[in-house]
């Protein structure tokens, strides 16, 4: 039993049993539970438990106040109770965030839970091959570096896995039906490579290449999923569609194994069948690219290779010029067209290395340095998913430096001779047969000309937004979010806060005005789904509560929209929110709009301006923090 385990049972047990529940939500503060009886509820116990604020009988709900731990019980409560919860997603204004602003922003939030981990795996294949290149053959095919590698390449290898478990939570299925995705793509016998070598191809499509089976009938274009990222993204968001559908056409008492059943037979083969075409495409489509881009110019070939190698990795799509090098090792002795992705790595490595100087978050900064180091020997996963792509800018001057650092090998003349080692080890694949060590030292060139470039253009043009973090100081000058009449907290029409439960504050009654801003700069620590509300802390340490509307939680979506997401840093009288005061009026709703200070008791004095009107902006309370 959790942490709230606990508190959850007593609290169904107090509201008349799980067969009394009807339905669960939670606002900010509160659980609100429809019952089928509420003379069944026992309000002398809830209101005396500890952990339970108050007990409430309000817009046909029985609200029990539970404070800024309510998201943490509501789950406990429906793990005990076994409700289906189910949440919005937070949605972000267009104006703030696009299409390949989200994009990337999912990308971030599967990799942020695996990050550390990533990076250990990341040393530990380094120290490896630190080893390998030391110690030669006699290592490099004993037992120790097989456990070894195999420790070092497993998160790499089966990242699909591991991504489905973490995108799970993004589009809200199964955590275990996320990983068995990823286990399904990952399965040897269904990769391109395996296909291949187990027979003849059974026909063959246009532009989309053979194929070697078929599901129902339907050609599968193969593709290669181990160490891919795209891909088990693409297949969990649609299975996030199946698994809503299948709870709406399956009866609740079979849901239980019908619903991930239905959502592995649909998601699964449809995510081969659109996938494999798709990799498949690009990737003959890139090799002819680069084909005939290397046809033109080499060195503009090495300066595209080394710019779209990091995205031609994140999307699976690298094979195309991998597969062209073992061609031309093969057929010539040695590849020219790799040349341009060297310094990739080492770009990578100095823009993690420039951020790491100029960061202010201590957690990051700790995690910044294994990242450094697994970048070193050519393991660039840390680093790119943990902080030059979430940023996006570092993201692109790490293209823009691998780029010209290619295209500045290849115009020495300088080919790999091997398909070796990564990173700082893959120095060695300069050297020639005959022991002719030139093309290294031009190697050296490409990585000095790749950590410059990036480390300078970062540290300069990047820039750490937790370093607009003010003096922390003995004062917090709180300005009105909004425009209107500022009224004493007694004035709210809900007990909740008139009473000061929640803390001391004020209430404003809007004028008109849609734009909600930020009070005091700080981060934004709570936006609740249904965005009447939000919370900040400053880097004081005050808590502050911005609650829109009485009940408004029960609206549907129209009414508010976000211009921010949870943990961002906000300045002060920054825009946070639009709320329509109109819609939530006409729907008979309260507008009167909260400021709370959640913490209010730990601070030393609270002054605030209370029965008259101020436009946003203007300073409405003053606190002095102990």
């Amino acid at each position: 039993m959790g942490k709230y385990g606990q508190l959850a049972a007593d609290i169904v047990a107090n509201v008349g049993g799980k067969d009394n529940i009807i339905s669960l939500t939670h606002c900010i503060t509160r659980l609100r539970f429809k019952l089928k009886d509420e003379g069944a509820a026992k309000d002398d116990v809830l209101k005396n438990m500890e952990g339970v604020v108050t007990v409430m009988h309000s817009a046909g709900q029985y609200q029990v106040v539970i404070g800024n731990q309510v998201g943490q019980v509501y789950e406990a409560v429906c793990e005990v109770a076994g409700l289906q919860g189910e949440q919005k997603e937070t949605e972000i204004s267009e104006e703030k965030q696009g299409v390949f602003a989200a994009f990337i922003d999912i990308i971030s939030k599967c990799f942020q839970p695996i990050l550390a981990p990533l990076c250990a795996c990341g040393i530990v294949k380094g120290i490896n091959a630190l080893l390998a290149f030391a110690l030669g053959t006699a290592y490099s095919t004993s037992g120790t570096y097989l456990i070894l590698n195999a420790i070092g390449d497993c998160v790499f290898y089966f990242m699909p896995i591991i991504i489905g478990f973490t995108a799970s939570k993004k589009f809200r299925i199964s955590p275990v039906v996320g990983m068995l995705i990823g286990a399904a793509l990952c399965y040897p016998t269904i990769q391109e490579s395996a296909l291949e070598a187990a027979g003849e191809a059974m026909g063959k499509i246009g532009i989309l290449g053979e194929y070697y089976t078929e599901f129902l009938g339907i050609p599968v274009i193969s593709g290669n999923y181990t160490s891919t990222v795209i891909p088990v993204i693409i297949v969990v968001a649609f299975a996030g569609q199946m698994n809503r559908l299948a709870k709406k056409i399956i009866p609740e008492m079979l849901q239980s194994f019908f619903v991930p059943f239905f959502v592995l037979i649909t998601s699964v083969p449809v995510g081969l069948l659109f996938i494999g075409p798709v990799i498949s495409f690009l990737t003959n489509l890139l090799l002819s690219g680069f084909e005939s881009l290397y046809g033109f110019s080499p060195v503009l070939c090495a300066f595209f290779v080394g710019a779209c190698w990091q995205i031609l990795v994140i999307f699976g799509l690298h094979w195309a010029v991998y597969t062209l090098a073992l061609m031309n090792v093969a057929a010539l002795g040695f590849d020219t067209v790799m040349v341009g992705s060297f310094g990739c790595t080492f770009a990578q490595t100095a823009i993690v290395f420039a951020m790491y100087l100029k960061m202010k978050d201590k957690k990051k900064k700790a995690l910044a340095v294994p990242a450094i180091i697994s970048g070193i020997c050519g393991v660039t996963e840390p680093a790119i998913y943990g902080f030059t792509l979430p940023e996006k800018k570092p993201f692109i001057i790490s293209c823009l430096a691998g780029g010209i650092s290619g295209a500045v090998l290849a115009a020495t003349g300088a080919v790999k001779y091997i398909m070796g080692g990564l990173g700082i080890f893959g120095i060695v694949n300069f050297i020639s047969p005959e022991g002719d060590p030139t093309y290294m030292y031009a190697a050296f060139g490409c990585i000095a000309i790749a950590m410059v470039s990036g480390f300078v253009l970062t540290y300069f043009f990047w820039q750490d937004k937790s370093e607009e973090a003010e003096d922390v100081s003995g004062e917090e000058h709180l300005e009105a979010p909004v425009t209107g009449m500022v009224l004493p907290l007694s004035a709210a029409k809900d007990e909740v806060f008139s009473q000061g439960v929640l803390g001391q504050g004020i209430v404003i009654e809007p004028s008109g005005e849609k734009e909600i801003l930020a009070p005091v700069s700080g981060t934004i620590t709570t936006l609740f789904p249904t965005l009447h509300a939000f919370s900040l802390v400053t880097d004081s340490g005050v808590e502050i509560l911005v609650h829109i509307g009485i009940n408004t939680v029960q609206m549907e979506q129209g009414a508010f929209q976000a211009f921010v997401k949870e943990g961002d840093r906000v300045k002060q009288g920054q825009k946070v929110l639009e709320a329509d005061f109109e819609k939530i009026d006409a729907e008979g709703y309260s507008t009167q709009t909260m400021v709370i200070i959640a913490n209010s008791g730990d601070m030393k004095g609270i002054d605030m301006k209370e029965n008259e009107e101020l436009h946003s902006g203007d300073e409405v309370m003053k606190i002095t923090v102990r």
